[in-house]
């Protein structure tokens, strides 16, 4: 997302060197309901540009990993990560996890993914859901017992049933609006927390 120069958050990323204000909305996330540990290792979708791993780096520290995957390039580099280009869609998640050596399940996984808007709010809606399932069933496969989950949706008639089937799967589920999130977005986060295998 590009920096808007009267934006607090756009300022206060450029002044923290994260390549996106986003970033806030996982620390608020994570402020809150403490997804992200020392040591972790982190899945993230929709990775691009980077700040939720900037921030998860931070959190995770040396003994931490995360893979963070997305259609368009990931241009940072952090110590503790690898970045993948390519479509969650089409992508054998289980073949870049053996590949780069991971651990077979994580602790977190972390999707900030969203949909090229269209400016129908139903058609742009449902995009998000569909995003959103395709994170929760990835978080399925490949979390630890007990691990987290993070998932951005544009909010819709869909959005609830999605956080109530999340609650057969995790013993918390919560959905929250982060404070820096912009006043013309409908985006939530829906946060699951301690999975049930």
């Amino acid at each position: 997302m590009p920096y808007k120069p009267n934006d607090h958050y756009a300022r206060k990323a450029k002044k923290e060197n994260f390549v996106a204000r986003s970033v806030y909305k996982l620390e608020e996330i994570d402020k809150r309901h403490k997804i992200i540990h020392s040591g972790f290792n982190v899945l993230d979708l929709g990775a691009s540009p980077g700040s939720w791993s900037q921030y998860a780096s931070k959190k995770i520290g040396e003994k931490g990993r995360i893979l963070g995957i997305d259609l368009k390039p990931i241009f940072i580099q952090l110590p503790n990560a690898v970045f993948i280009k390519a479509d969650m869609n089409k992508l054998d998640v289980q073949e870049i996890v053996s590949q780069y050596n991971f651990n077979q399940l994580f602790d977190a996984v972390i999707s900030d993914m969203a949909p090229n808007t269209t400016g129908n709010k139903f058609v742009d809606q449902m995009a998000s859901h569909n995003l959103c399932v395709l994170a929760f069933e990835t978080a399925k496969k490949f979390l630890k017992p007990r691990g987290n989950f993070v998932c951005k949706i544009f909010e819709g008639e869909d959005t609830m049933m999605l956080r109530d089937e999340m609650k057969n799967s995790f013993e918390e589920v919560h959905i929250l609006r982060p404070k820096s999130t912009q006043t013309s977005s409908k985006e939530m986060f829906l946060i699951g927390m301690k999975f049930i295998q």
